[in-house]
C-alpha cells in the first residue's frame, strides 16, 4: 500500500517530518488525528487524506478557516507529490524529496543537483518554501486527467458540463477585439461580466461536488 510523507515547512511545527503513514489519515489540532498540529487556526479535525483507487484524495472536513492546495482554496483535491497544503498558519509539502524529484524528472524538470544528493530527511526547509512558485506551475505542466470508471450517465453529465464551459469561452474568444499593434485584446463590460459569471458558475460546481448535501 502507498505510504504518505508530509513535511511541515512553516508554522509552529516547522521542521517536523511525518513518514510511513498509511491512508486514511486525518490532520487537525485535536488528539486522535494521525498528525496533530500545534496551531490554533487549525480545526479540531481539519482535513482527511484517503485512498480512492489509484489516487490520494484530500478532503476538507468543514474546517473553520479552510484549506488551500498550491495557494488555491480546496475542499476536495487529488494530491500529487510536491503539492503544498496550507491549513491555518501551517504549510505542509506532500511527498518526500525523492518522490517530488521523480515527478519533476518525469515532467522534464530536473531538480537541482544538491537536491538529488541530499538525504530525504535532512535539509533546507527554506529551500522548499522558495520552490512554492515552481510548484504552483506544476498543474499547468501536468494537467489533471479525465476521471475514469464513470457510468454512462456520469460521463454524459461531465461531457455536458465541459461543453457548456467550452461554448461559453469560445463565444467570448470570438467576440473580443484584438489590437495587434498594441499586442492586446479588449473586453467590453458585458463580456467581462460573462467571464466573471462563468467563473462564479465553476465555483458553484466545485462547491457542489465537494459538499453535495448543500
Amino acid at each position: 500500500m502507498e505510504r504518505i510523507t508530509l513535511r511541515i515547512v512553516d508554522g509552529a511545527d516547522r521542521g517536523s517530518v511525518f513518514t510511513e503513514f498509511q491512508p486514511p489519515i486525518t490532520i487537525g489540532r485535536e488528539e486522535g488525528n494521525s498528525i496533530q498540529l500545534n496551531d490554533e487556526r487549525v480545526s479540531r479535525f481539519h482535513v482527511k487524506i484517503q485512498k480512492d483507487h489509484d489516487d490520494l484524495v484530500l478532503t476538507d472536513l468543514a474546517s473553520t478557516n479552510g484549506t488551500k492546495v498550491n495557494g488555491e482554496e480546496s475542499q476536495l483535491r487529488i494530491l500529487r507529490h510536491g503539492d503544498m497544503i496550507s491549513v491555518g498558519r501551517s504549510l505542509l509539502v506532500f511527498g518526500s524529496r525523492t518522490e517530488i524529484n521523480e515527478r519533476l524528472k518525469r515532467m522534464g524538470q530536473a531538480p537541482p543537483p544538491e537536491e538529488l544528493e541530499s538525504n530525504d530527511d535532512s535539509g533546507d526547509w527554506e529551500y522548499m518554501i522558495s520552490q512554492t512558485d515552481a510548484q504552483l506551475r506544476l498543474l499547468d505542466m501536468e494537467p489533471p486527467r479525465l476521471p475514469s470508471r464513470l457510468s454512462p450517465g456520469q460521463a454524459a453529465q461531465l461531457s455536458e458540463l465541459l461543453e457548456f464551459v467550452h461554448l461559453q469561452l469560445r463565444r467570448l474568444l470570438t467576440s473580443v477585439e484584438s489590437h495587434s499593434r498594441a499586442a492586446k485584446v479588449e473586453l467590453d463590460v458585458n463580456q467581462w461580466h460573462q467571464l466573471v459569471d462563468l467563473q462564479a458558475r465553476l465555483a458553484e460546481y466545485l462547491r457542489g461536488i465537494a459538499i453535495p448535501e448543500e
